[in-house]
Parts: structure tokens; sequence; C-alpha cells
């Protein structure tokens, strides 16, 4: 299952060189996330207060190709490599729409925690039952 979300350049999103801070990319693989989980049905603040988790980023590899500069369209994608108790591991890739060219890609492992006690615990089982093979997040 792949999600893609797409991102724009601003110019606050540039180094001084007039390219993408690599931090930056950081950022945007955390709004793919955020929109696949909601292309789901699941909103981060409700989850939070009923059934009362949240998840957080536990490992990060990224590894950096090409540059991204000022008002280039990137696309996200997102893919959920595998899915343990409390893990989530997703395969994301950013690309330039304009000429299809990977900027950055990695490995990023999110856990889910209790919200009271910041404590790792299982997934929700609404959310594992969408996790399934062959499920279309859109």
């Amino acid at each position: 299952m792949e999600f893609t979300w797409p991102i724009r350049i601003y110019y606050e999103d540039t180094d001084a060189g007039g390219v993408v801070f690599y931090a930056n990319y950081l950022r945007y693989m955390e709004r793919a996330r955020t929109e696949w989980l909601r292309a789901l049905g699941f909103e981060q603040d409700a989850l939070m207060r009923d059934p009362g988790v949240l998840f957080a980023v536990r490992q990060v590899g990224l590894e950096y190709e090409r540059p991204a500069r000022f008002n280039d369209e990137l696309e996200v994608r997102s893919t959920v490599e595998g899915v343990t108790g409390a893990a989530i591991d997703f395969r994301q890739q950013v690309w330039r729409s304009a000429d299809q060219a990977l900027l950055c890609h990695g490995r990023v492992r999110v856990v889910c925690l209790r919200a009271r006690d910041m404590r790792p615990t299982r997934i929700p089982a609404p959310i594992r039952e969408k996790l399934q093979p062959n499920r279309d997040p859109r």
C-alpha cells in the first residue's frame, strides 16, 4: 500500500544556498504520515483523547540523492513495510514531480504510545485492521 502526498517548496524551506534545508525532508515525511493516517480515517488529536494513544518517531535513517529548490513540486511516497504490536515501519521517498527524480529516501519507525504516560502500547485494533494487505487508504 503506497500513499502519496504533494508538497510545494516555499522560500522558507530553503537555506542560504537556495536548496531545501536537509532537516525539512523529515518535516515533509511527517506531514505525509499524518495525511496517510487521516486518509485511513484517524485524526491524531482524536486518537489522543480516545483511545488515548499517539504515535512518535523512534528511529530514522535517510539518504539524500539530489537537492530540491524553491517552488519545486514534490511527492512524498510512503509505504508501510511492517507492523508489530506497537510499531509501524515506513519506507518513505521524496520525488520531484517535474522530472520524477528521487531526492531523498529512508526508513522511519513510529511507535504507538499511551498519551497519559508516554509508554509503548499496542496499536489500536481499528488502525491495525486498516493496515492489512491490499488496503488503499484513499
